[in-house]
This record gives structure tokens, C-alpha cells and sequence, in this order.
């Protein structure tokens, strides 16, 4: 088995055991529908983001249609402007999806949220989406943040 399919599996476990789900907001998920969403280490909500440490976010959705491929966006929205959010892994299907996506299967997207030490400290909202072969959303989700020290 694949070194990263091991940390995958690893990391979606931990994930689901010791995380509190995080309330969100669909914000047009097309083409899927999200379960529930865990961000890992998150104590409380808004969950408190360390400038200079990575968080693992599970998201727990299903397909409504075949993709071969998906590719994850995120954006943290300031006063209304989404401001790219880089992450280190847009393929999801590096991120504990098994491509090709399939209609009416659960998935349980993994992928690093990293925050750097020169972001500001800042209540923001994470708007986080999956896109498909059509570039339209597996899944959108919204939740909020705060970048702390």
C-alpha cells in the first residue's frame, strides 16, 4: 500500500475520532451534498487558527455525479472579497478520494488548511469548494475563523 494512502487513511481517522464537527453554510455545492465537516485541532467554533501551524479539515460529502477528477479552491472572504487561500494539495483525489468520483458514494475529503505567521490576526470566513470535471461544485462550504498568534 501506498505510503500516502496510509497517511490519508491515518489522518481521516484521526480526524473523525477527535474532532467536534464545525457548523458551516453550503454555499452551492451542484453537483453533491456535504455531511459534515471536522477541523482538527479545534477546541471551540470559530475555531482558533495558530499563525505557523496546519490544521487538517475532513470534509464528509457524497456525489451526484461521475468525475474523474476534482480540484479543491479555497478563499478566506474579508469584508465580502474572497482572497485566495493557498492549500498543499488542490488534486483531491490526493486527498482520500479514490477517482474516478462515483454518484451516490460517501467521501471523505482530507486535505492541510496551513496558516502562516505573516497573516494578520483576523475573524475571517474559509470558503472551501471541490470542483468537478465541469468546474462545478462537489461541494462549498463557508465557515468561520480566527487567526491568532
Amino acid at each position: 500500500m501506498d505510503y500516502r494512502v496510509i497517511c490519508v487513511i491515518l489522518l481521516s481517522f484521526l480526524a473523525y475520532t477527535n474532532a467536534e464537527p464545525v457548523r458551516f453554510l453550503d454555499c452551492g455545492s451542484e453537483d453533491g451534498k456535504v455531511f459534515e465537516v471536522d477541523i482538527l485541532p479545534c477546541s471551540k467554533q470559530p475555531c482558533q487558527l495558530h499563525k505557523g501551524q496546519s490544521y487538517t479539515v475532513n470534509v464528509t460529502f457524497s456525489s451526484d455525479v461521475i468525475s474523474q477528477t476534482s480540484k479543491a479552491v479555497v478563499h478566506g472572504v474579508l469584508a465580502g472579497l474572497p482572497v485566495p487561500f493557498p492549500i498543499p494539495v488542490e488534486d483531491g483525489c490526493k486527498c482520500g478520494i479514490l477517482c474516478p468520483i462515483q454518484p451516490q458514494q460517501m467521501y471523505s475529503y482530507v486535505n492541510q488548511l496551513p496558516v502562516k505567521s505573516e497573516y494578520p490576526a483576523i475573524k475571517l470566513v474559509v470558503e472551501w469548494e471541490l470542483k468537478d470535471d465541469s468546474s462545478k461544485d462537489l461541494f462549498c462550504i463557508k465557515f468561520p475563523v480566527q487567526i491568532v498568534s
